[in-house]
């Protein structure tokens, strides 16, 4: 390929990304996968990066451009929308088609010919683990792919902004004490389908995050009210009984539903679900995902201690835990899901900041303290 790249952690991340997506289409193919797109080379990795992080710092009529490209030929991308003429792979000529294209779940195509990059049109269908890069915002991108099972958020590879880069950690979700909303945000270990009670938190992890306004979701044992002695009481927004549109949702059976439909429901409920954790306070749920109160407010249970430290990991490579005082790692909304893992340790709490951080709080026998999972570069 002739173009010159100009963006040095486009070279410095290339081969590891090239490697990534050969070694898991292999393996897709050799269970007996059939829908598996083609792999990128270390070349066009490297090119698609560089064009994407000059287009973000570009504007069109004052706005920053949000788009997605994926890496498949025209002909197995379902039904496309197909351009007539090809556009050659230029920051300029994705600037400009950022407007029409920043919908979710709208991919600009891209492949190749001759050695030379060209976009082809859009499409909604791609492959599975086709590479799909990001950009989210001036200078941060995102490398990610398709589940092979179809459903639920992407997969998140990589994650560059300027000249940051995290390679996400495939063995991350390996770890002790590593909850089980955490390996499916890797992706490698995804649950079986979007309805899957594992995968509704990972929706419901994006949705907060996206609202933007921060957040506390709880998630408590079914059937106990051990939970209540971390909160004032009373509460101000207690439901009663249990609401549970969202449960009865995911118990459905697949072949009595149109997906299509159920999908689009199972958005609105987690979507209306996840707003909650926008008012101040915690949102609760059971491991049922039914929704038992709101604006909750933590307080230490008493006869325990105060949560003094807590371990802080990020499941990307390189990263060393680290042992520090709850208040280091963010402020009171922190602070307060660390003192309730602490005190009810069998529940989890989900945390986004406004500035975009998100925390999975759970307990670890094996370090005899709180675990901090900051999993924001999965959930980008």
């Amino acid at each position: 390929m002739t173009r010159t790249t100009t963006y040095a952690a486009a070279r410095t991340v290339a081969a590891t990304i090239e490697s990534h997506f050969a070694q898991h289409q292999n393996d897709a193919r050799q269970k007996g996968a059939l829908n598996v797109a083609p792999a990128p080379s270390m070349k066009v990795v490297e090119a698609l990066i560089d064009a994407a992080f000059w287009a973000s710092l570009r504007k069109e009529e004052g706005q920053s451009p949000k788009i997605s490209l994926a890496f498949l030929p025209p002909e197995q991308a379902g039904k496309p929308l197909l351009f007539a003429q090809r556009l050659p792979l230029t920051s300029h000529n994705l600037t400009k088609l950022a407007p029409g294209v920043e919908r979710a779940g709208i991919h600009i195509g891209v492949w190749k010919e001759h050695g030379e990059l060209y976009m082809w049109g859009t499409t909604r269908e791609i492959l599975s683990f086709c590479f799909v890069l990001d950009v989210s915002e001036p200078g941060l991108l995102v490398v990610k792919h398709r589940r092979s099972t179809g459903y639920g958020k992407f997969a998140n590879v990589a994650v560059l902004k300027g000249d940051v880069v995290k390679i996400i950690d495939e063995d991350s979700d390996s770890l002790p004490d590593c909850p089980a909303v955490v390996s499916s945000m890797l992706g490698f270990t995804a649950p079986a389908s979007w309805n899957d009670s594992v995968n509704v938190l990972v929706q419901l992890a994006v949705s907060m995050r996206a609202h933007g306004r921060g957040g506390m979701l709880l998630v408590v044992p079914t059937g106990s009210e051990k939970w209540q002695q971390s909160i004032i009481h009373p509460l101000p927004y207690a439901i009663a009984p249990a609401f549970s549109a969202l449960t009865e949702l995911i118990q459905q059976e697949k072949e009595n539903k149109d997906l299509s439909l159920w999908q689009g429901a199972m958005r609105r409920e987690i979507d209306g679900l996840a707003g909650l954790t926008a008012v101040d306070g915690a949102t609760i749920i059971n491991d049922r995902h039914e929704l038992l109160a709101f604006g909750a407010k933590i307080i230490r249970a008493d006869g325990n201690e105060l949560a003094e430290q807590i371990v802080l990991t990020e499941p990307v490579v390189g990263n060393e835990p680290v042992i520090l005082h709850p208040t280091q790692n963010g402020g009171t909304r922190h602070l307060s899901a660390a003192q309730f893992v602490h005190d009810q340790r069998d529940s989890i709490a989900l945390v986004a900041s406004q500035d975009g951080r998100f925390t999975i709080f759970s307990w670890s026998p094996c370090e005899n303290m709180v675990h901090a999972h900051r999993v924001d570069t999965l959930l980008l």
